[in-house]
């Protein structure tokens, strides 16, 4: 039968031969979520130019102006294939980010529009505009992509245009490449 502890001395005594055989257990961490998307190196403006000028001079020629698939995709006509395939592979660093979630047409399309200007006036050149899934649409229909879609190919200042990689919005955003400012 164990004794009763009366004084405080006697207490730190039971304590300490109470857990006499404890040792510290291993932590073994375990994430449940994935893990972030790998860093993309920051390219400078002269990286930025070498890989436009790589791309345009290439060959291979785009006949469709949009790409069938599953993936949404557009490049201005006469430019290189390598154009797409290059911000697709994400070679060109996200430069500023436009969400458009909660907003109505109107909206969304006066924020596209000056976020187009202001990115050129900041002589940015690729950007993410995230248009969501439209899940939380009427029939669960993406209405704000397909505006986006649009919008983008009437802009002047937009050379291509394809849906953003998983780690980046996936089906839900849009990475788009600008002309340089003259």
């Amino acid at each position: 039968m164990a004794r009763r502890p009366h004084s405080a001395e006697d207490e730190r005594i039971a304590f300490e031969e109470a857990v006499a055989d404890v040792r510290p257990l291993a932590w073994d961490r375990v994430h449940h979520e994935p893990p972030p998307p790998p860093a993309i190196p920051r390219h400078t403006q002269n990286d930025d130019a070498a890989v436009l000028a790589e791309t345009l001079a290439s060959p291979d020629l785009l006949d469709l102006q949009l790409e069938g698939g599953d993936e949404a995709a557009w490049l201005r006509p006469g430019l290189s294939r390598g154009v797409l395939r290059d911000l697709r592979r994400g070679r060109w660093v996200v430069q500023a980010r436009l969400d458009l979630h909660g907003m109505n047409r109107d909206e969304a399309r006066l924020a596209v529009t000056r976020f187009i200007h202001d990115s050129r006036q900041q002589n940015l050149r690729c950007l993410r505009i995230v248009h969501g899934k439209g899940l939380g649409s009427p029939g669960r229909e993406p209405i704000l992509k397909n505006l986006v879609f649009g919008w983008l190919a009437q802009k002047r200042e937009v050379l291509a245009y394809c849906q953003a990689r998983a780690a980046e919005g996936g089906a839900g955003a849009v990475i788009v490449l600008l002309s340089a400012p003259k």
